[in-house]
């Protein structure tokens, strides 16, 4: 079986459309893949209750408990290779990641970014996208390399600015795209692994 570990730090939505959708295409009779577990940061994430619901195994590793990024990055690889990933997605995990982390899990680390990159790497997206003037939006995801928001892109998804957007409404038309093409581009890459 094909395990994919899911890191986040909230609610998980984009957590939980990878795990609807992989129980709607049966992706472990289809594929042998399956998601073997969620990882957060944060105790408090909503996004654990939803993947205990499903009968998926969790973990939870405080940051604030370490010294370091690189101690903390060194313990959650300790934690996720427990389930031997294929495949290891981020799903709004709010770390910034090592590149010792990076390269460890080098070619099986994918991630979610509300921009159309290469446009607005970083944080407040959405405000950017409208103060540039931005007509469209979107979604990107991306396989994840030493340095933020660059790595080779695997899906996107356009969504149209609209007059009068906020950076709220933006990013509420965008997370719409997001639980489409998250669990589709994760999808592909497990047909992939598959095949191989």
């Amino acid at each position: 079986m094909k395990n994919i570990v899911i890191l986040i730090s909230g609610g998980g939505s984009n957590m939980a459309a990878i795990v609807k959708t992989a129980q709607q295409e049966q992706w472990a009779q289809r594929y042998g893949a399956r998601v073997a577990a969620v990882v957060s940061n944060k105790a408090d994430a909503q996004g654990l209750v939803f993947a205990r619901e499903q009968g998926i195994a969790t973990a939870v590793l405080d940051h604030k408990g370490f010294a370091s990024r690189e101690a903390f990055d060194a313990e959650l690889a300790a934690v996720i290779d427990t389930h031997q990933p294929a495949l290891v997605v981020l799903a709004g995990f709010m770390r910034i990641l090592t590149p010792g982390f990076v390269a460890h899990y080098a070619g099986r680390l994918v991630n979610i970014h509300p921009s159309l990159l290469p446009a607005f790497t970083g944080l407040h997206t959405h405000q950017r996208a409208i103060d540039a003037g931005c007509r469209f939006a979107g979604v990107t995801v991306h396989q994840v390399t030493a340095e933020l928001d660059v790595g080779p892109i695997l899906d996107q998804a356009v969504v149209p600015v609209l007059p009068g957007d906020t950076a709220e409404t933006l990013a509420a038309r965008v997370l719409t795209q997001e639980h489409v093409i998250y669990p589709r581009a994760v999808r592909a890459l497990v047909q992939k692994l598959s095949a191989a």
